[in-house]
């Protein structure tokens, strides 16, 4: 039997683990985190939403931030 290691990861500047692989997008909706009008940065890097659909990183430091209007 083999163990899985959790994927820990922080996103907003909270911890967490995930037992089960997932992609930025499904971390996002299991967060219940918008999927539109927001923009994802992965240690400090814009993520571009066309990989969204690639695996989260073990330790990924994630930031979702949604646009703000104004000036």
């Amino acid at each position: 039997m083999t163990a899985t290691i959790p994927i820990g990861v922080t996103v907003n500047g909270q911890d967490h683990e995930f037992a089960e692989q997932l992609t930025v997008r499904e971390l996002l909706e299991r967060l219940e985190l918008p999927c539109q009008g927001v923009a994802v940065a992965v240690d400090g890097a814009v993520f571009p939403k066309s990989r969204w659909d690639e695996p989260v990183g073990r330790g990924w430091e994630i930031e979702v931030l949604t646009a703000v209007q104004g000036g």
